[in-house]
């Protein structure tokens, strides 16, 4: 099998774009215009580029062949150098199909096959016909979970959830995405020199130092809002026309206004499931499903984020949800020993004592103003050592471990005990001076590269030490009943 033919002027496009736009943010930012007389030469080597790329796809279409076979998806690619790769199914963890609004205009779909342990998509074919892409991933499927096509149509309207666009837009605006912050680093170079001719340095001395700060509040909230609106946008057009469905062993999700995606989450290579709340979504009531595989963490898709299983639902619903794909008992975690929180405060009160005294120094040295601000610092520390100490906790059960932290984001993760693969015990050189160690679920899950692994933290030396006994016999248990 080839890849469309419309694979060719897309991806062509689609580089191009890229490329355009990261030329026109350098020389923005760089040049000052200098480049303007050489706009021919400019002209002609974008020319050239584009004749090049288009030779490079045209080969590259004509290079790339790919075949599902009963128990490998086999491709073989390159055009410089070439590539022979078998895939076997039983190693596919998730494959997504995704359509922008340009592919959704040529009929056109790009299919992400992952698999367990991969730090990267282990193949994409960009592209393929939008119902070539939907009879991959429906016989993939099938094929590792040994159905036949009959069973495969008994199983396709099993709809879980469906976010309603009430819900979506109230998610929209309790949830912000920091990922749009970025876009002010791109901006700043643009906007830099239009501000600097607008004199607002001339009136800013002129009406003084309070006038500043007031200047600099008023901005900061209005930069805040338009952050936040601009993430609300993302969000609802992300997550447009949500719905999650199980077919068999498999979740099935699709979502996108503008992007299109459609992907599958394997049960059976489930690693953990995590409700997340931030502060909104708690004063509401309301949580985010996620659930971790073997192939990728939450975040860590080619479509960011997209196997959260319910992105926004009432709390109840969302535990119902995540007991259903691994039937937990009830939690009622433990927060760690008080000594913990005094911890906090303290780490905390030496950072506001850091940021405090190099304000009372550029004070001795340029008289800056109120820099007795900073003071304030001090009581936020307490209050941060606080909360964070209040949302920490562990939990353990007969089949599965519990852990949570986070104050602005909480997250309460459950960890099968049949799913670990090491349970560490860490204790920093700080901590030991408190009597406290951390105990650390490790699961197959990529989430671990980053450090996410579900970790009860900070938890006294007794009880880190028989949390990891316990979890050890538990899981030597659990696999001896399989």
């Amino acid at each position: 099998m080839r890849l469309h033919p419309f694979s060719v002027p897309y991806r062509v496009v689609d580089r191009g774009l890229r490329f355009g736009w990261a030329a026109v943010i350098g020389v923005a930012a760089t040049s000052g215009g200098a480049f303007a007389e050489f706009w021919p030469f400019i002209l002609a080597g974008v020319v050239a580029l584009a004749v090049l790329g288009l030779g490079y796809e045209y080969a590259y279409y004509q290079r790339f062949a790919y075949e599902l076979t009963g128990d490998t998806l086999d491709i073989d690619s390159g055009v410089l150098s070439r590539r022979e790769r078998e895939i076997p199914l039983r190693r596919v963890q998730n494959v997504d199909v995704t359509r922008n609004v340009l592919q959704r205009a040529l009929g056109i779909a790009t299919v992400s096959v992952e698999t367990a342990g991969g730090g990267s998509t282990e193949a994409k074919l960009e592209c393929v016909s939008a119902e070539e892409a939907e009879r991959l991933q429906t016989e993939i499927r099938r094929l590792k979970a040994g159905e036949t096509a009959d069973a495969e149509s008994e199983t396709a309207g099993d709809v879980l959830y469906e976010l309603d666009d009430r819900s979506l837009l109230a998610y929209s605006f309790l949830s912000f995405d920091p990922r749009v912050a970025s876009g002010i680093a791109v901006l700043f170079p643009l906007l830099g020199p239009v501000v600097a001719t607008l004199g607002f340095g001339d009136a800013v001395n002129g009406f003084g130092a309070a006038l500043l700060v007031v200047l600099v509040g008023v901005a900061v909230l209005l930069l805040v809002s338009a952050l936040w609106a601009a993430s609300a946008a993302v969000r609802f057009v992300r997550f447009y026309g949500f719905r999650l469905r199980r077919e068999g062993d498999d979740l099935r999700y699709e979502r996108g206004l503008l992007k299109r995606y459609t992907g599958t989450i394997p049960l059976d290579k489930l690693q953990s499931v995590s409700l997340t709340e931030n502060v909104l979504m708690r004063r509401v009531g309301y949580a985010t499903l996620a659930v971790e595989t073997a192939g990728y963490a939450p975040g860590d898709t080619p479509s960011g984020g997209s196997e959260a299983a319910v992105p926004f639902a009432p709390r109840e619903d969302a535990v119902a949800l995540a007991r259903m794909l691994e039937p937990f008992e009830d939690i009622a975690v433990e927060r760690p020993p008080t000594r913990a929180r005094r911890r906090y405060v303290g780490r905390y009160s030496i950072l506001a004592g850091i940021v405090a005294a190099s304000a009372f120094a550029a004070n001795a040295f340029w008289s800056l103003p109120y820099w007795w601000l900073s003071l304030l610092l001090f009581p936020l520390a307490v209050a941060g050592g606080h909360y964070r100490w209040l949302h920490l906790g562990h939990a353990e059960g007969d089949e599965y471990a519990v852990t949570r932290s986070g104050f602005w984001s909480r997250s309460t993760t459950v960890v099968p005990y049949y799913r670990l693969q090491t349970v560490i015990e860490s204790q920093s050189v700080f901590q030991r001076r408190w009597g406290l160690a951390s105990v650390v679920y490790d699961t197959a899950g990529s989430r671990r590269l980053a450090g996410g692994d579900a970790t009860a933290h900070d938890l006294s030396e007794d009880t880190a030490s028989s949390l990891v006994e316990r979890a050890i016999d538990r899981l030597r248990a659990t696999l001896g009943r399989q």
